[in-house]
């Protein structure tokens, strides 16, 4: 295969991609106008496309919406990458502890480079916390997990992230610089970063990052609860210390 194919060829599967990465939990069903719209690509293009997905199981026409939803051959991919990740049994009889004894939420993520994903969740008694699906990405900016992830990452990664944010929307890159400095100082007093309610007012959630990657991906442990709860107030002395230590007896399972 010469070099002109062999371009045209990575070309058609990074357009393919951009199709599938349309849908997200907000956008489970969406048009042949609508992914024209978010791909830019010509309707030509799009339908070649969408008719190859379709056959490899990994997009479906719903007759009933007249809209592509995503199909079963995604969720299949989804299964070796969960299977592999062995740290995610380690720690859900802990994640699950601490969310009965807190009533709460506790959340794990994983991240590469600029992609963070939540692979693991635990729901405590009578919790009323938002319950997100396993696999959605997760905000790098507007959540505790999300700067954990970033102040865990190379130093000069995160700048080129800042760097680029600021290009793109300064308002938002302005406001990241303030709540990093902030995580930075609640990581060096309390071993924790805060949401401050960036994206739920109600919801306060702290959020405490593996020590070292694990085979170059790094992970971040997070807990929610309501601003309504006992434990809200808890913070600092109750709610921080128990976080953390879930950390240390996951990673001291591993040999961290």
């Amino acid at each position: 295969m010469n070099m002109e194919a062999d371009a045209k060829l990575v070309s058609a599967l990074v357009r393919g991609v951009s199709i599938l990465r349309c849908f997200s939990s907000k956008r489970q069903e969406l048009s042949a106008r609508e992914l024209m719209e978010l791909t830019g690509l010509p309707k030509p293009t799009l339908f070649r496309l969408t008719e190859t997905l379709c056959e490899l199981g990994l997009l479906r026409f719903s007759e009933r919406l007249s809209k592509y939803v995503p199909a079963l051959g995604l969720l299949q991919l989804s299964s070796p990458v969960l299977a592999r990740m062995a740290l995610r049994q380690f720690a859900r009889p802990h994640m699950q502890a601490l969310a009965d004894l807190t009533e709460g939420q506790v959340q794990l993520a994983v991240g590469h480079r600029r992609e963070l994903c939540l692979v693991e969740l635990a729901n405590g008694m009578g919790n009323t916390v938002f319950r997100p699906e396993v696999g959605v990405r997760m905000s790098l900016s507007r959540t505790a997990t999300g700067r954990a992830y970033l102040l865990a990452m190379a130093e000069d990664e995160r700048r080129a992230y800042v760097r680029d944010l600021q290009a793109s929307d300064p308002q938002r890159a302005s406001a990241l610089e303030q709540r990093l400095a902030d995580a930075r100082d609640d990581l060096a007093r309390h071993g924790f970063c805060r949401s401050h309610g960036d994206l739920h007012s109600e919801i306060e959630s702290i959020a405490v990052p593996m020590s070292a990657p694990q085979d170059g991906e790094l992970w971040v442990f997070a807990v929610s609860v309501p601003v309504y709860s006992p434990l809200y107030a808890k913070l600092e002395a109750d709610l921080g210390p128990r976080l953390r230590t879930l950390v240390r007896s996951v990673e001291s399972v591993l040999g961290v």
